[in-house]
């Protein structure tokens, strides 16, 4: 099957502030309970993704094109920021804290893929 894969503009993901562009590549249901997401996105300048936790699943962000800080901690505030560029990977540990910030004047793009710890099916 092939399909053609839309961007659909958001606002404030994970309660996060600003727009973002979110492509679906895969949705839930053909993920077959395996994850809850595969994506890439876009943050626009001064847009972030808010801080959040992953209990039962984890989510890798791949930065494809830009730059911004990613932020991260085992407690809600406990928070270690990093300034992450394209072509790095941002490993999010299962029941870790986490957001994405973009501070630059550019684009933020990274794929996005949530799936589940072992044994965990949603």
């Amino acid at each position: 099957m092939i399909r053609e894969v839309k961007g659909v503009e958001a606002e404030g993901l994970a309660g996060g502030k600003g727009k973002a562009i979110r492509y679906v590549i895969v949705p839930p249901e053909e993920l077959n309970g395996h994850g809850r997401l595969y994506a890439r996105i876009v943050l626009m300048p001064g847009s972030s993704v808010g801080w959040h936790q992953h209990v039962n699943d984890t989510e890798p962000y791949y930065i494809l094109r830009g730059e911004g800080d990613f932020i991260e901690g085992d407690s809600e505030n406990d928070r270690k920021v990093t300034r992450v560029h394209a072509g790095e990977v941002c490993v999010i540990r299962v029941g870790q804290w986490h957001s994405l910030e973009n501070n630059s004047d550019g684009e933020l793009e990274f794929m996005a893929l949530i799936y589940n710890k072992p044994g965990y099916m949603n």
